[in-house]
């Protein structure tokens, strides 16, 4: 069951399936893969990066002549992480993450996905990837679509139950799995698709806006319950947002993109406690961090017609 269907479960977001089609599930532990050190806010010194991206460009050939989407890309994510890419529309956000989930090629430059190339960290299942939609069957009750990838990868269906009970209590769906995705709501719906991320257990957790549609108490909430989804399993988190209060709550470092080309204008390391609540937002602390994001976004011609 490793063709198509690994395809579906893995990308489930339409011409995307082709770079998944055919795939070998691998389901044991790589135990040659360099285990790179906690990030400053987590302890401990630093080692192999777990992202490690250099002079990284990517052109895109179209009719009208190429199209520069990213220029000179320099970044590491750390274990233990939770980095926020934040930029305007257009400024490259969601291509450079495609690029370290190996769903677009660079034309140059050098990256490094948990010491490997990107292609190979697909391969190993290395990632989670959680979109912008949940992208959940309707036909399937809320644990069957968490089971789909571990129906996959081989596992017992004692091994399914233990993960996927173990899954819903992170992210408080437990009394939920028997629902159909079209019984919750849109908040529930993204936590059971972050549920199903987290369920082949990775280490790196790649999120491309995944609150964006919602309103803003939900996503308040969310973002919250995120925060400390991340504080209990401490996952390497690489997340894509418009949001300048939701990058500085949620992240441990952020970087700021401007346009045409993509590149970064400004990579802020966050000096706020590991452990948050929704009231810090109100802090000086808070306000200063997202005021140096305002202004590198204005600064990078965020802001232009």
């Amino acid at each position: 069951m490793t063709g198509d269907l690994s395809s579906i479960v893995w990308r489930l977001n339409g011409a995307d399936l082709e770079r998944f089609r055919g795939n070998e599930v691998n389901t044991s532990v790589d135990n040659t893969t360099p285990t790179p050190s906690p990030s400053p806010h987590v302890g401990g010194g630093r080692s192999t990066p777990v992202i490690d991206i250099q002079n990284l460009s990517l052109t895109f050939e179209t009719n009208d002549g190429p199209v520069h989407a990213l220029s000179d890309i320099d970044l590491k994510v750390e274990k233990g992480e939770f980095v926020s890419f934040i930029g305007p529309s257009g400024c490259g956000k969601t291509t450079l993450l495609r690029v370290i989930a190996d769903l677009e090629k660079k034309t140059a430059g050098d990256i490094t996905v948990n010491g490997t190339t990107p292609e190979n960290a697909r391969l190993d299942r290395a990632y989670g990837y959680v979109f912008q939609a949940a992208a959940l069957y309707p036909w399937r009750t809320i644990e069957k679509n968490i089971a789909l990838p571990l129906e996959i990868m081989g596992l017992t269906r004692k091994e399914q139950t233990a993960r996927i009970d173990k899954v819903l209590e992170l992210v408080e769906l437990a009394d939920f799995s028997q629902k159909f995705p079209w019984q919750l709501s849109g908040g529930m719906q993204q936590r059971a698709s972050i549920a199903r991320a987290l369920a082949v257990e990775p280490d790196l957790l790649l999120m491309d806006e995944p609150f964006g549609a919602l309103d803003e108490i939900v996503r308040d909430h969310l973002n919250d319950q995120l925060h400390q989804l991340w504080a209990k399993t401490n996952k390497t988190v690489v997340f894509v947002t418009h949001s300048i209060p939701e990058a500085v709550y949620l992240s441990t470092k952020i970087v700021v993109l401007c346009p045409r080309p993509g590149r970064i204008y400004d990579v802020i390391e966050s000096d706020l406690p590991r452990q948050r609540t929704l009231d810090l937002r109100e802090s000086p602390e808070f306000l200063r961090i997202a005021q140096r994001v305002r202004e590198g976004l204005k600064a990078g011609h965020a802001y232009d017609d």
